[in-house]
């Protein structure tokens, strides 16, 4: 890999990792914040789920000799956080509903950004099989809790 590419690819997974990590804490303060027994088991799942990409991810990033930087926010990362950022405000409430709400717009702002990841034509194979992986887990996340939100796009 070409030092330029090489880069590129080191803050994409960076990236990704900023997204997981975001998503990992936004569903467990969801968990610890919503009544409904269903939605606190859910909610732990994602926010396990979310754990254990971004561990894959730095695996990856470890593997070609890459520093994990996730803390180094990028627009993606920041629109990410800002979505869930709104989820602080709506936990006071405990309103169930708003909370499935707001997990909807932080999992749709994830599946954007691997979207985005997805669309380089330069990843080697190895990790875009990865992120196509976890791309597929965090749609499939993302419309199961807007089913349960009956939320429109």
């Amino acid at each position: 890999m070409a030092t330029t590419l090489r880069e590129e690819v080191v803050k994409t997974i960076n990236n990704l990792i900023e997204v997981n990590e975001e998503g990992k804490e936004g569903y467990e303060l969801a968990a610890r914040n919503v009544d409904h027994m269903e939605y606190q088991s859910l909610f732990q799942r994602y926010a396990q789920q979310r754990a254990e990409f971004a561990g894959s991810l730095r695996s990856q990033l470890a593997s070609m000799g890459g520093e994990d930087k996730h803390n180094l926010v990028t627009d993606a990362a920041a629109a990410l956080h800002r979505g869930w950022m709104n989820l602080k405000s709506v936990v006071a409430a405990g309103d169930s509903e708003a909370i499935l709400n707001e997990c909807v717009r932080g999992d749709k702002a994830a599946v954007e950004a691997y979207e985005s990841a997805l669309k380089e034509a330069n990843l080697p194979a190895e990790i875009s099989t990865l992120l196509r992986s976890q791309y597929n887990a965090i749609s499939e996340a993302y419309h199961d809790v807007k089913s349960k939100a009956k939320l429109e796009d």
